[in-house]
C-alpha cells in the first residue's frame, strides 16, 4: 500500500476529477467556504448572477473585518448588503467586530480533514487544524458555495521536516520568516507546504496558524500541518473535541521537496520594507528608529501573541516617541486578555487598544507618517499597503515587536535580560476559552430564507458586462511594470478606495494610481474601440486574492496581461473575467516592449484551441514578434472564450 502524507490524503479524498499528478488540473470538493467583507460582496453578487438558491456547503460564512472604518454610509450599506445575502443564499454572518475571518473561523468552525476555500489569499491558515485551505478569487468561492468543484493544477508537496523546540525570544512568525528569508516570495508556487517531524509537537495549534497563514507570501497553494494531539487540545479548549479526527502522514510518506528547519537554531527576524521576502535578523537592523508597532492580525492572531507582548510590557512604559497599537483578532481573544489581565497590562504600558479587525493590515487606518518606519506582526508590507504611499513597514514577531516598543528602535529581545533586567516570560493561559457566538449569525431556515430581498444601498452596483473574448487583439500598452507587483499595486486597499468595493466604476479610478495616475482616463479613451495590455515582469499579482484587480482593470478594457510569470490566484481571475495571461517564452523580451507599444495577437481562437501553448504576439509599433504561452487548460480556454466564467456558467445552464 502507497504511503501518503496529509496533503495527499487530503486531496486524494476530495478528488472528483482528474489525477493527482503535479502540474495536472484536478478538480476538488469542498466542504467549506470563507468570505470578507472587502471580497464577499463581490462574491455575494456573483451568487446572485448565478441565481443561486441556497448554499450547497456544509459551511459557508461570510466575516465582516476589513472595512470596519464607517466613515460615511458606504461601508455599512456593504455590510447591510451582505447580511441581507447570508440570510437569502444560507451563509452564516459574522458581525463586524466579532473578529478576523482566519482566527474566527478556526475557532469556531475548522474541522480537520475537512476542504476551505476563502475569497483571502491568508486562508491556508486553516491548514494548522488539518484542513486543506486555499485562497481563491472570489467567483472561484461562489461556486464552491454553489456545490461546484474548485479546479487547480495539482502542486507539489514540500515537505518540511521539523526538529528540536524554539529557544526563548523566538516564536512561530520568525519560523516563516526563515522560510521567506531561504526562499523569498516565489519558493512556493505551486506547492503546498506540509510540516512534519517531532519539532511539528512543539507547536500549538495556533503556533502553527502563524505557520500556515504566511506561507501565502511564500506564493505556497496552501500550507498543512497534521491533526494530532495538539489540534486535540485546541479543539477541546473551544468546547469541540466531538469534532476532532486523527490525520497524520503515514509511517515513510514521501514528498516532491524536502526541506528541513532546526527549531533550536532560529534566531529573531525581520522582513525589511517593503517585501515580505526581504528577512534579515532582527541583530542586523538594531537601533534603527521607530514610530509605531502594531501587534494583531490574521498572521499574529492567538492569545498566546498578545499575551507574551502583555508580558513583556507589563508594569513598564512604552517609548515615547512609538504609537504602539494592539488589534485584537477576535472578541473571544479580547475576552480571555482581559480574564487573564493582559489588557490591563497593555493599556498600562500605553497601548492604544482597537477593535477586532484586519485595520492597518489593509491600511484602514493606522497609517505611518511618511518615511515613518512601522513595525508590525502583520503578514505584508507590500510599498503602500499601509495607507502610506512612501511607507517603511517592518515585519516581526510579537517578541521583537514589544521588546522595540519600550525602547523605541527595533530590538532584538533576547538583548531585555541585559537591557531592562526581563527574563523570557512564563505564561499561564486559560485551558478553556472564553467561547463567544453572540457576534454570530446562524443561517436562516429555507423557507424563510426564500422570503429574504438583498438590500442594495446606493453604493452596491452591477458587475460590468462581460463580452466573448476577440479572435484578434490589437491594443496599446498602457501600463508596463517589473517584478512582483502586487495586487495592492494594481488595485489598491486603504481606506480611501476599498469603500467603493462594490461599486466598480467608481473603484476602477484607483486602478494602478501609484504607477500611473492616468492610467484609468487612458484606458477609457481606448476601451471601446481596442482596449488595451498591461505588461508586468515576473510573480506578476501577488499578494491579495481580491479579484477586484482584475475586475477593475477589466471595466476599463483590458483584454490582454504580458508577463515573465504570474502569482496563481490573481493567474486564476484573470482568466475568470475574460483577460487572456500570456508568459513571454524569453523574459528578456520584457524590456524590449514600451509603453504605447501596440501589441497584436491573429486567429486567438484556433492558436488557443489548437495542439500547442504557444502563441506569436506581434509588437507592430516596433515591427518585431515574441514568443508567448498561456499554460491554460481547456476548460480556462473555454471560460476565456465566452468572456469569463460568469457567462460561461450562464451558457451551460
Amino acid at each position: 500500500m502507497t504511503t501518503r502524507n496529509v496533503t495527499r490524503k487530503l486531496i486524494e479524498d476530495h478528488l472528483v476529477e482528474g489525477a493527482p499528478t503535479p502540474g495536472e488540473e484536478i478538480g476538488l470538493r469542498i466542504d467549506q467556504t470563507l468570505t470578507q467583507d472587502a471580497t464577499g460582496t463581490m462574491v455575494m453578487l456573483e451568487l446572485e448572477a448565478m441565481g443561486l438558491d441556497r448554499a450547497q456547503t456544509e459551511v459557508s460564512v461570510q466575516y465582516v473585518d476589513h472595512n470596519l472604518l464607517q466613515s460615511g454610509s458606504r461601508n455599512a450599506e456593504d455590510h447591510e448588503f451582505l447580511r441581507s445575502a447570508c440570510r437569502r443564499f444560507g451563509l452564516w454572518f459574522s458581525k463586524a467586530g466579532n473578529g478576523v475571518s482566519h482566527p474566527t473561523h478556526m475557532q469556531r468552525f475548522g474541522v480537520p480533514g475537512r476542504t476551505l476555500v476563502g475569497s483571502d489569499s491568508h486562508t491556508p491558515a486553516a491548514g494548522s487544524l488539518g484542513m486543506l485551505a486555499i485562497g481563491l478569487g472570489g467567483i472561484e468561492v461562489a461556486r464552491a458555495i454553489a456545490g461546484e468543484p474548485v479546479y487547480l493544477r495539482m502542486p507539489e508537496v514540500w515537505g518540511v521536516r521539523l526538529t528540536n523546540r524554539l529557544r526563548p525570544w523566538v516564536s512561530a512568525k520568525d519560523v516563516i520568516l526563515e522560510m521567506l528569508r531561504r526562499h523569498g516570495v516565489k519558493g512556493g508556487v505551486n506547492r503546498v507546504v506540509e510540516y512534519y517531524g517531532p519539532g511539528v509537537d512543539t507547536l500549538t495549534a495556533m503556533d502553527r496558524h502563524v505557520i500556515a497563514n504566511m506561507g501565502a507570501e511564500l506564493g505556497a497553494t496552501s500550507t498543512v500541518f497534521p491533526s494530532d494531539a495538539r489540534v486535540r487540545e485546541f479543539l477541546r479548549s473551544e468546547r469541540r473535541e466531538d469534532e476532532y479526527v486523527e490525520l497524520v502522514a503515514d509511517e515513510g510518506a514521501e514528498y516532491d521537496v524536502h526541506e528541513a528547519i532546526d527549531l533550536a537554531a532560529v534566531e529573531p527576524l525581520v522582513a525589511l520594507p517593503s517585501s515580505p521576502g526581504d528577512v534579515v535578523p532582527v541583530a542586523d537592523v538594531a537601533g534603527t528608529e521607530i514610530e509605531q508597532v502594531v501587534i494583531g492580525s490574521s498572521a499574529n492572531p492567538g492569545l498566546r501573541d498578545f499575551a507574551i507582548a502583555a508580558a513583556i510590557v507589563k508594569g513598564r512604559q512604552t517609548h515615547p516617541a512609538v504609537s504602539f497599537d494592539v488589534n485584537p483578532t477576535s472578541r473571544q481573544i479580547l475576552q480571555d486578555l482581559t480574564r487573564m489581565g493582559a489588557t490591563f497590562d497593555l493599556v498600562a504600558a500605553g497601548a492604544r487598544l482597537h477593535q477586532s479587525g484586519c485595520l492597518g493590515c489593509i491600511g484602514m487606518g493606522q497609517s505611518p507618517t511618511s518615511h515613518g518606519n512601522s513595525l508590525r506582526t502583520m503578514p505584508r508590507n507590500f510599498p503602500g499597503r499601509s495607507g502610506t504611499a512612501d511607507d517603511h513597514v517592518y515585519l516581526c514577531s510579537p517578541e521583537t515587536a514589544a521588546a522595540s516598543a519600550l525602547t523605541g528602535v527595533i530590538t532584538d529581545p533576547r538583548t531585555l535580560p541585559e537591557e531592562v533586567g526581563l527574563d523570557y516570560p512564563t505564561l499561564d493561559l486559560p485551558a478553556e476559552s472564553s467561547v463567544n457566538a453572540a457576534m454570530l449569525e446562524a443561517p436562516l431556515p429555507e423557507g424563510e430564507a426564500k422570503r429574504v430581498d438583498l438590500v442594495k444601498g446606493e453604493n452596491i452596483g452591477d458587475l460590468p458586462e462581460l463580452t466573448p473574448y476577440p479572435d484578434q487583439v490589437e491594443a496599446p500598452v498602457l501600463v508596463k511594470v517589473g517584478d512582483d507587483i502586487s495586487t495592492d499595486t494594481i488595485m489598491p486597499a486603504g481606506a480611501e478606495a476599498l469603500p467603493y468595493r462594490s461599486n466598480i466604476p467608481k473603484l476602477a479610478e484607483f486602478a494602478f494610481r501609484d504607477v500611473d495616475a492616468e492610467y484609468p482616463r487612458r484606458a477609457l479613451d481606448c476601451r471601446d474601440e481596442t482596449g488595451h495590455v498591461i505588461v508586468g515582469g515576473s510573480n506578476y499579482g501577488q499578494g491579495s486574492s481580491r479579484e477586484h484587480a482584475a475586475i477593475a482593470p477589466r471595466s476599463l478594457g483590458l483584454r490582454l496581461v504580458v508577463a515573465q510569470s504570474f502569482a496563481r490566484i490573481h493567474w486564476q481571475n484573470l482568466v475568470n473575467f475574460g483577460i487572456l495571461p500570456l508568459e513571454l517564452v524569453d523574459e528578456n523580451d520584457h524590456d524590449a516592449i514600451e509603453v504605447d507599444d501596440v501589441l497584436a495577437l491573429d486567429g486567438v481562437h484556433d492558436a488557443l484551441t489548437g495542439d500547442t501553448e504557444n502563441l506569436v504576439l506581434r509588437n507592430t509599433t516596433q515591427g518585431t514578434e515574441y514568443a508567448a504561452r498561456h499554460r491554460l487548460s481547456p476548460r480556462q480556454i473555454e471560460i476565456l472564450l465566452a468572456g469569463g466564467l460568469i457567462p460561461w456558467l450562464r451558457d451551460h445552464a
